[in-house]
């Protein structure tokens, strides 16, 4: 056992704890605190593969940006004053047994498979994480970037429409 398998095994723990918080909590704003808790434990994953410049877009773009825009979102928005806390349903635990079965095959599925590993190690004294993402993003990966560029820009332009309807309807 490793240091790297520890800290692998502790961030991988923190990030599914955190995905399973998000969609636990009734609350919207403990469910953002709990999915940026995910996002930094996420960005801890990127720093140990060595990818360090995702792991820094992962803290500085998901982490903060994100999380700070749906915090305002959150802020400016109108809630209820009193958000009711939902009674005891069976079906919940029916689900949690689906998600623990689910969770048990994936896990023995991905035990059984005999994995590939390169014939020769990488060497990475010579590693340039960045110009690497570069070079692969706008060679191979061009059409797919540009493809989310433009659903990003609908987006917000979506977002934008649905505003402005909502402030002439009051």
């Amino acid at each position: 056992m490793t240091g790297e398998f520890i800290a692998f095994f502790i961030l991988a723990l923190l990030t599914i704890g955190g995905a399973i918080f998000m969609i636990s909590f009734t609350r919207v704003v403990h469910m953002v605190v709990a999915l940026a808790f995910t996002f930094l434990s996420i960005a801890g994953i990127y720093v140990l593969l060595e990818a360090e410049f995702v792991g820094m877009v992962q803290i500085l773009v998901y982490s903060g940006a994100i999380s700070i825009l749906m915090l305002f979102g959150i802020m400016l928005t109108r809630h209820d004053a009193s958000e009711v806390e939902e009674g005891k349903n069976p079906a919940k635990w029916l689900i949690r047994v689906g998600i623990a079965v689910f969770f048990i095959i994936v896990f023995l599925g991905l035990h059984s498979v005999k994995w590939k590993w390169a014939d020769k190690p990488t060497d990475f004294t010579q590693k340039d994480n960045v110009k690497e993402i570069g070079v692969q993003m706008f060679t191979n990966y061009v059409i797919p970037f540009e493809t989310v560029s433009v659903l990003l820009l609908v987006a917000l332009v979506g977002a934008i429409i649905l505003a402005k309807k909502e402030a002439e309807d009051e």
